[in-house]
Parts: C-alpha cells; sequence; structure tokens
C-alpha cells in the first residue's frame, strides 16, 4: 500500500482509507435487502428495497457527504435525492453516486449480473450528469492514448484496436446493451467481423468487463446507456485503469436546460475518464444476482453470504471480499 503518493490525476489521497470497508458495507446492505426480491417480477419494490437499505447505511458514516448521482431530482425521489446531504456531518466532505440496483429487471427476473454500486469522490471529483443516455467507448488499459475515439466509426474503433493489440479484427469480441436503438452499431460491428456480445442490461458491469479482457473475452464496450451510468463506470476504470469516452445525448430543449442547471454548458463536449471522475475515487459494488463479475447474494440457513469488489484510485487498489453475515 502506498503511504505518500498522488492518484492519476496528480492530487494526493483525500479520503480516508478506512472509508474503503465502509462503502463495502453500503453495497452489502443493499444487496441483501434487494436479493430478497429476486425472482419476483416487482422491479419497483427491488429497487426501493436497495435504496431504503443503502441510505441507511449511509447515514452511519462519519462524512459530509452529498449525492451527486442518484435516484432523480428532490421531486423525482424520496431518498437518495441529486443534492441530498447524507452521512454523519463529520469527516471529510465528499460527493457520491449511487446506483442503488443497477439491472433492476435483471434482479427481478432473478437474471446475472444485477449489482449494487457506489462511488465517493472529494467534491468536485464526480460529474453531476444528469439522468439522459450517453454515447460510451471503453477498452483496457495497456493500449496507446487514442487507440479509440467517439468520433471515429464503430468500425474504425474496432480496427484500430485490433491493430494495437495485433489480432486480426475476427478476435476481437465487442459488448453492446441490446436495444433496438443499437440495431445499425451491431450491424456495422458484425459487418467487420468482430463477435458481438449482447447484454440485456447493466451497462457499469459492461464497461468493467472490456477493461478486463483476460478474464472476460470482452475487448471493447460501446453505444449509449445511461448518464449516471457512465459516471459510475469511470469511478471504476479510475481505479483499475482503461480509456472510455463519454458524451451526453442532449437532443431536447428540455434535456439540454437540465444538463445547464446542472453546470454543463457544452452539450456537445467529450469527456474522458477523468472528466467523469476525477481526484481520490472510491468505488464499491456487491453482487445481487450471479454474474460474470461478482456472484450473487447466498440466502443459508444461518447466514448470508456477498461477494463484493471494492477499490481505490489512488493506491489502484482491487479487493474481492466474500464476507458471511449472520442471520
Amino acid at each position: 500500500m502506498k503511504l505518500n503518493s498522488t492518484d492519476g490525476s496528480g492530487n494526493g489521497a483525500v479520503i480516508a482509507r478506512n472509508l474503503t470497508l465502509e462503502l463495502v458495507r453500503v453495497t452489502e446492505s443493499a444487496a441483501i435487502a434487494a436479493a430478497g426480491w429476486r425472482g419476483k417480477g416487482d422491479e419497483k419494490a427491488a429497487d426501493a428495497a436497495a435504496v431504503e437499505a443503502m441510505r441507511a447505511e449511509l447515514q452511519k458514516i462519519a462524512i459530509a457527504g452529498r449525492i451527486v448521482i442518484g435516484e432523480g431530482e428532490r421531486d423525482e425521489a424520496p431518498m437518495l435525492f441529486i443534492g441530498e446531504e447524507v452521512g454523519g456531518g463529520e469527516g471529510p466532505g465528499v460527493d457520491i453516486a449511487v446506483d442503488p440496483l443497477e439491472g433492476t429487471t435483471l434482479c427481478a427476473k432473478n437474471q446475472p449480473d444485477s449489482i449494487c454500486v457506489l462511488a465517493m469522490a472529494e467534491r468536485g471529483g464526480l460529474l453531476n450528469a444528469p439522468d439522459v443516455y450517453m454515447h460510451k467507448i471503453a477498452i483496457g488499459a495497456g493500449y496507446p492514448a487514442g487507440t479509440v475515439d467517439l468520433d471515429k466509426s464503430p468500425a474504425e474503433n474496432v480496427r484500430a484496436l485490433a491493430s494495437a493489440k495485433g489480432v486480426p479484427v475476427s478476435e476481437i469480441t465487442a459488448c453492446v446493451l441490446d436495444r433496438p436503438r443499437h440495431a445499425a452499431l451491431i450491424e456495422e460491428l458484425r459487418s467487420t467481423g468482430v463477435a458481438v456480445k449482447l447484454i440485456s442490461d447493466g451497462d457499469i458491469a459492461g464497461v468493467i468487463h472490456a477493461t478486463n479482457t483476460e478474464d472476460t473475452g470482452i475487448d471493447i464496450y460501446l453505444g449509449s446507456g445511461g448518464a449516471p451510468e457512465g459516471v459510475l463506470a469511470a469511478a471504476a476504470l479510475r481505479c483499475i485503469g482503461g480509456q472510455m469516452q463519454g458524451r451526453l445525448i442532449l437532443d431536447t430543449a428540455e434535456k439540454r436546460e437540465r444538463a445547464l442547471r446542472m453546470g454543463i454548458t457544452d452539450p456537445n463536449r467529450k469527456y474522458g475518464v477523468t472528466d467523469l471522475a476525477s481526484g481520490d475515487v472510491l468505488f464499491a459494488a456487491t453482487g445481487v444476482t450471479d454474474g460474470s463479475l461478482l456472484e450473487g447474494v447466498k440466502f443459508r440457513k444461518d447466514e448470508v453470504v456477498t461477494s463484493t469488489i471494492v477499490m481505490r484510485s489512488w493506491s489502484q487498489t482491487v479487493r474481492w471480499i466474500k464476507a458471511q453475515h449472520a442471520r
């Protein structure tokens, strides 16, 4: 563990190391609550259970926290709304991004890769993104800067990635959300010879998979998904490395006005990883259902077992925590 160092943005560590385990407790609590609704077909109930559990655990932490990515604006969500103050009020001032239940449909149908996610950064470290779609592209670490770019076509990007990797395009696998809006993207990718892995939900996990190619077989993530999820994915990449770009889709006057109210003055800006998540960043995710990133919650006679990944940008530490909780 580095004791005197700086993170990738040149800033020293700001968030106390002991907060890492506190974050784990928050996502574990949310995952256990949501797991009680697995396979029961009620997305709203599963999400509400995760939100309530996550907020209750956040309130126990010695931080002056502010939600910048949450369940919506104040008039849309009863708790974990954008701008809500959380934590005990003492300790460091931090910004918090949450997705209490990433993959609500996956949980309701008991399908893979539903997770509970939280990121924490020093004040101003997380983009206060409106709840709109975002164009995204992401690859793992170890490639030259600029290997992929949102301003290039999908075909150009996968060819550039294949060249940088030293393999034919046919050996590249792209991860894309299975949505009607991606039909042309999928067709273009397949026309190059690329293999396409379609996921039904959960693009935070999808981006992370693209940076962990050796384990997942996925080389690149492309397509549009939620902007809040883009910020959370960028927080993870700050900790594990990789390249990512995002651009908000502000295709109506109402969306542009909402973005402006949140401090976004350039509707066409292309964001890099450090634009989305900067400074000292912590990221935690706990599995709700079994998936390729994390195991889901296991309910046993006398205990509950959870599986969590927790990361920190300053130390570039990644921990996998399997915990047993007494029932």
